[in-house]
């Protein structure tokens, strides 16, 4: 009897500091995002990218979106309460909107990167206004300007009145005219060459046959 008393308290002891060294991880990481706020509002957008990339590394060992991979090799994976849980998606969703924010200030802007940082967000915040803003901006400068109207429009649904999200719509309906314009000659072009050749004058026909 003693020793199974001492087998269930062992396991409440060790259940107690696993949820402890989660709590410490996650504060950790808060802490990290916090710094690069203050950063960010210092404009010290290398230092600031370096925290939330180092509260992301944090977290990316707590989610079970990419911990339940190891469960295949045996190890255990943290398991997190609905509390830890949720504080570890909003900072996700934070630090990515904020990764993306950092790197549009930059003189030499990564598109690209700054798309994949709102997309990750729009997996978890499919509304989230910040990040279907700015997979509006990266999508339409990476040339996609078909995808990037749809994103802008769900981001004016939540600021109709949001001046950028306005500016940045302009300049989507001006590509997609500009691209349609020069669909249009190119096909015109197309014809007007068919044409010629079809009413090509018998006698040259039939000196080229």
């Amino acid at each position: 009897m003693e020793t199974k008393v001492l087998d269930v308290g062992t396991e409440q002891l060790s259940a107690c500091c696993s949820t402890s060294r989660l709590d410490a991880q996650l504060q950790d990481s808060v802490r990290l995002k916090t710094e690069g706020n203050a950063f960010y509002r210092d404009k010290k957008w290398r230092a600031a990218i370096g925290r939330y990339h180092h509260a992301l590394l944090i977290l990316r060992g707590l989610d079970s979106n990419v911990t339940s991979a190891i469960q295949a090799f045996g190890q255990q994976a943290p398991v997190l309460n609905s509390e830890q849980q949720e504080l570890l998606r909003n900072t996700q969703v934070d630090c990515y909107n904020n990764l993306a924010a950092c790197l549009l200030q930059r003189e030499s802007i990564d598109y690209a990167r700054v798309q994949e940082y709102s997309l990750r967000v729009l997996q978890w915040r499919p509304t989230d206004t910040k990040a279907l803003y700015r997979a509006g901006v990266s999508t339409l400068e990476l040339g996609d300007a078909q995808a990037a109207r749809q994103y802008l429009l769900q981001a004016s649904k939540s600021q109709p009145n949001d001046a950028n999200v306005r500016r940045q719509l302009q300049r989507v309906e001006e590509k997609l005219s500009k691209d349609y314009q020069k669909e249009k000659a190119l096909y015109k072009g197309m014809f007007t060459k068919e044409k010629q050749g079809g009413d090509m004058p018998e006698e040259t026909v039939q000196k080229r046959v």
